[in-house]
Formats: C-alpha cells, structure tokens, sequence
C-alpha cells in the first residue's frame, strides 16, 4: 500500500497526523507531508484512518 498526498489539496488542519504520526510529519504551519509513500502493512490500518480524517480528501491509500 502507498499513501500518497495531493499537498494542494491539504489546507494545514493536522487532523491526518492524530491516528498516523508514524506515516505523516507535519511542517510549522500544519501542513502535512509523509515520511514514505509505502505503508508497512502494520500501519494500513492507521494509515486508513488518517486518509479518513482529512477532511479535503488530500490523502489516499492505493495499492
């Protein structure tokens, strides 16, 4: 699985760190980006849960 973020999309809120701080780093300003674009497979689930919290769709998870 990858994670991947459209950072055009993402507008700082932060929300998609809380359930995945492993996977996503957040700058000064909230804004997120990844650490990697590949999900270890313990983290899938964390990782659905950030793609699920943003609320302007700026992440998704594909395989």
């Amino acid at each position: 699985m990858k994670l991947l973020l459209d950072s055009t999309r993402c507008q700082g809120y932060g929300l998609c760190q809380e359930p995945a701080p492993e996977l996503i780093d957040l700058d000064e300003w909230g804004y997120a980006s990844t650490r990697t674009a590949e999900v270890p497979p313990a983290d899938e689930e964390a990782a659905a849960a950030a793609v699920a919290a943003c609320p302007n769709s700026a992440l998704r998870l594909v395989k």
